[in-house]
């Protein structure tokens, strides 16, 4: 799968990993870039430097506007399920299951929602590509952010049944899995954190290999080889980050 000459969907592109993906998109020669977010507005300035984009409003919660996008962009080659949430907070601590229910209703059933509205699209395309964006937080949980890390896994899950089920029309499927990126959404952790544009540079390398499962950064890779050598050992060292 080359990125040059490809139409590309992202989801999720107002701000950090989405943005960075779009502008990285454009400098590897993508033919056609969809750049997606709930509020388009929030896509002015990605517009404005970017004006061959094509943006619209996609709500990867709303069924509706999820076949919505499905059936306006029949060209895509290569998917990138970005969009997400993370409350920051713990399964116990949380007064309610508000929380919980909103990360896996955007990280789990949304990506899902996704899958499903454009595999045929891709199908038709020739194959094609889905890069859903996980976290090493999808292999081991992390207390402190306990209902995204179930939501994250969740997705992992997804990502291996999904590449299953697409492995016959030729789709290739990448579960990224970064450690912490210094975005927004993980304003609330400590350096060491990697660049956004260091992930989507691995990412799009692995669509471009191959690579089914991508370790961005030192952290995600040395977890993930962690869990191979003593998955318990990983599980109780990040257990003593408990939520306050």
């Amino acid at each position: 799968m080359k990125i040059s000459g490809s139409v590309v969907l992202v989801s999720g592109t107002n701000r950090g990993i989405g943005r960075a993906y779009v502008e990285a998109l454009v400098a590897r020669g993508a033919k056609k870039i969809y750049a997606t977010a709930r509020k388009p507005e929030a896509l002015a300035a990605l517009a404005k430097a970017h004006p061959g984009v094509e943006i619209f409003a996609l709500d990867v919660t709303d069924p509706k506007s999820v076949a919505a996008a499905a059936t306006r962009a029949r060209d895509v080659t290569i998917l990138i399920n970005n969009a997400g949430i993370n409350h920051n907070i713990g399964l116990l601590t949380a007064p309610d299951l508000s929380a919980a229910r909103a990360e896996m209703e955007a990280n789990y059933f949304g990506t899902l929602s996704m899958c499903r509205a454009f595999a045929p699209v891709l199908k038709a395309n020739g194959g094609g590509a889905i890069a859903n964006m996980l976290s090493i937080l999808g292999r081991v949980n992390l207390p402190f952010m306990g209902s995204y890390s179930a939501s994250k896994a969740a997705l992992f899950s997804l990502t291996q049944g999904v590449r299953a089920e697409l492995a016959k029309q030729g789709t290739l499927v990448v579960g990224v899995m970064p450690g912490a990126v210094d975005t927004e959404m993980t304003r609330i952790l400590p350096p060491p954190k990697m660049e956004a544009v260091d992930v989507v540079r691995a990412a799009l390398d692995a669509v471009e290999q191959g690579t089914e499962d991508a370790y961005p950064g030192e952290m995600a890779s040395g977890v993930a080889q962690g869990l191979a050598s003593d998955a318990k050992a990983v599980e109780k060292q990040f257990a003593e980050f408990l939520p306050q």
